[in-house]
């Protein structure tokens, strides 16, 4: 782990940053620390649903760590607003619109719900004051580049992700279908395996089990390293030009398409926005009517818990760029302004090194599915009896970023709106793209 992740290069080659931006933290600050053991009141943070505990609780993690918090310091409170992953960036943008935010969220700060320009306007706090140089340096470097900007650290990564594929055997054993060896295929062999994988179980004349699906969802990304497949990306280096209108990337984006739309490999509601429900086709006993899907790594947990799954992982199908490419991210924590109170903010800060602990790290990579963006928690070695998570972090290498754009979430948005148009049947890839491209150009002026 220690070996794959400190590498700078993995998580910054598409990033299109200056260097002053990605400036070490010092760890200096002149800014007033305050006091956090003279803070008395009420910590707000934010948190989407993780690994259910038996009673299939899904925040029993952090109000496990809130009551042993509030136990060790009398006259704080800390307050957990349960809000779902996919709610989480409309909530806070309306919260930040209406200067009424948690203290603490768990976002990145690459452009979506909380982007460069919330940091310029003094919406989200610098930390650099709260974490010495030796704590720093316990933090893989390219995690806490994710969370620099201008020089100053505006968060605590807590986790690395990244997309895989995920192939159900039995159903590959069930049709006689052999999985890619090393989990590395070419998009023709992808093709074949996904038309293969659709049959008429029951013999009832219509089809039960499709080779692939995915969603197509603003702020998600599951289905974009196909895009990826011919060389490409959304916007270019300098990030001042959309290029997903490229002739290549057009022709990856049709390709995925047309496996609902020409070669039926894959259910009509390919394209579509229901996370839960793909999920559930693909990891459900009482369903399995799809063969393969792709997901970020916390699939891997649910597979090997909640949903019992006989799986392996295995790479983005290769395209004409001859290199499997997939998409990866940094998660943490990040704080608010607070209004100018000092002691708050340093109890804030405090609580917020408390639950990105290496103890905590370890134990939300051997049940969430994430990598740590601590080497010390790495270096516990939290996979060494997991081989489908050795194998996705082995994949960190493909790893390419999205662009860090300050206006990356309309630009998304803006792509995704016609990306489920395409999935729908309703314009060509093509087409898409041109209409993307006008409305992402204003975007980029």
């Amino acid at each position: 782990m220690k070996k794959v992740w400190k590498k700078p290069s993995l998580l910054l080659a598409s990033l299109g940053l200056t260097a002053s931006m990605l400036a070490a933290c010092s760890g200096e600050s002149s800014e007033e620390v305050g006091n956090a053991d003279e803070f008395q009141g009420t910590i707000t943070i934010w948190d989407g649903p993780r690994w259910p505990d038996k009673d299939d609780n899904k925040y029993h993690w952090l109000e496990s760590k809130i009551a042993e918090y509030e136990a060790a310091h009398e006259g704080i409170k800390v307050e957990l607003v349960q809000v779902p992953w996919a709610e989480m960036p409309d909530k806070l943008g309306v919260s930040i619109a209406g200067q009424a935010w948690p203290d603490i969220a768990p976002v990145d700060i690459s452009g979506s719900s909380v982007s460069i320009d919330h940091i310029e306007q003094g919406v989200v706090e610098p930390l650099d004051a709260y974490l010495t140089k030796d704590e720093k340096a316990d933090f893989y470097e390219n995690a806490l580049n994710a969370y620099t900007y201008d020089g100053k650290l505006y968060g605590i990564p807590n986790s690395i992700t990244l997309h895989t594929m995920l192939l159900n055997l039995d159903l590959f054993e069930e049709r006689g279908v052999t999985p890619p060896e090393n989990g590395k295929w070419t998009y023709a062999e992808f093709l074949k395996a996904a038309k293969e994988l659709t049959f008429d179980r029951d013999g009832d004349g219509k089809i039960d089990v499709y080779g692939f699906s995915t969603y197509v969802l603003p702020g998600y990304y599951e289905a974009w390293p196909f895009f990826y497949k011919n060389g490409g990306s959304p916007l270019n280096a300098d990030l001042t030009e959309f290029t997903f209108d490229d002739p290549k990337v057009v022709q990856a984006i049709q390709d995925l398409a047309d496996l609902k739309l020409k070669e039926d490999a894959a259910p009509v509601t390919l394209g579509g926005a229901d996370v839960g429900g793909t999920f559930q086709a693909w990891a459900n006993e009482e369903q399995r009517t799809v063969a393969m899907e792709p997901w970020a790594t916390w699939a891997i947990s649910s597979a090997q818990g909640k949903y019992p799954t006989n799986f392996m992982v295995a790479e983005y199908p290769t395209g004409d760029s001859g290199e499997s490419v997939t998409i990866g991210g940094v998660g943490g924590w990040i704080m608010f302004n607070q209004k100018g109170d000092a002691n708050k903010k340093a109890a804030v800060a405090d609580f917020m090194k408390f639950i990105s602990s290496t103890e905590e790290q370890f134990t939300m990579a051997q049940n969430y599915g994430i990598f740590p963006a601590r080497i010390s928690a790495s270096e516990m070695d939290p996979f060494k009896d997991n081989p489908e998570m050795t194998r996705a972090m082995e994949m960190s290498s493909q790893v390419v970023m999205l662009p860090r754009h300050p206006e990356w979430k309309k630009i998304d948005e803006a792509i995704q709106t016609q990306l489920q148009l395409v999935f729908n049947g309703e314009k060509t890839a093509e087409q898409a793209m041109a209409d993307a491209k006008k409305t992402v150009d204003e975007l980029l002026k």
